[in-house]
């Protein structure tokens, strides 16, 4: 059984500057299957940046990124979670 990659772009609620209050609160929250391997910060416009994540976690896990989607989206500084890409790692 292999792993996979999933990369999210997560968009926060507010205009920030510094995004990596918000990368701790997401690493602290997600359950030990799921590893953050790094992230990007973006600009998107007039000052509002977005999160790119990749996350790595079993090929296997059930219901593939929906339980990560979800846990993250519970997060009240985020407004929305973006599926980017999933692919197996090799």
């Amino acid at each position: 059984m292999g792993d996979v990659i999933s990369v999210l772009k997560i968009y926060p609620k507010d205009v920030t500057e510094d995004l990596t209050p918000l990368v701790n609160t997401i690493r602290s929250r997600l359950p030990e299957r799921y590893r953050l391997l790094r992230y990007e910060e973006e600009d998107l416009a007039y000052g509002y940046k977005i999160l790119r994540l990749f996350i790595v976690f079993p090929e296997m896990t059930e219901g593939g990124t929906e339980e990560l989607e979800n846990i993250i989206r519970s997060i009240d500084e985020v407004d929305e979670v973006e599926v980017e890409l999933v692919t197996r790692v090799f």
